[in-house]
């Protein structure tokens, strides 16, 4: 009884902050109490498209190069890839950005970009595509995709 009096005065005495949510939530930082920021890019460098316009403006008017990856929710082997590249979009450091693009909710957006079957990644580089891929590559190939992208 005396050891749950304790607790519940040690846990009203420590401030309860929830991390915001949401697709524009900035990155806690859990390791540092006294920041609310992290300044590791692996963190914004990964967006869901929510439309059309945003697509165009996230994506095709964007200075960054950027991959797109057109996944389903359905899909096995996009649930494998999905994350999988964003590991190796976060280690680029901010050089290059990912969208993802569930073709379920944006169907306008797969037949535009001749998406014919899941996972399909597309390379692009000043709202052009510039490379792209079907299917599920190892870290060796997505890493040597990246790097062809980003020109390093």
């Amino acid at each position: 009884m005396a050891q749950r009096l304790v607790l519940r005065r040690l846990l009203s005495l420590t401030p309860r902050v929830l991390p915001p949510q949401g697709p524009l939530a900035p990155c806690v930082s859990p390791v540092a109490p006294g920041r609310a920021f992290s300044t590791s890019a692996g963190c914004s460098s990964t967006f869901n498209v929510q439309d059309g316009s945003d697509f165009q403006d996230r994506v095709v008017n964007n200075p960054k190069p950027v991959v797109v990856d057109f996944h389903a929710q359905w899909c096995g082997p996009c649930k494998i890839l999905g994350p999988r590249l964003e590991k190796m979009v976060a280690k680029q450091e901010g050089k290059v950005l990912m969208a993802k693009v569930d073709i379920d909710d944006h169907t306008d957006l797969a037949i535009e970009y001749e998406v014919s079957a899941v996972p399909t990644v597309l390379a692009m580089k000043n709202g052009d595509v510039v490379d792209k891929f079907v299917g599920i590559k190892d870290e060796d190939q997505l890493e040597a995709f990246l790097k062809k992208l980003i020109g390093a």
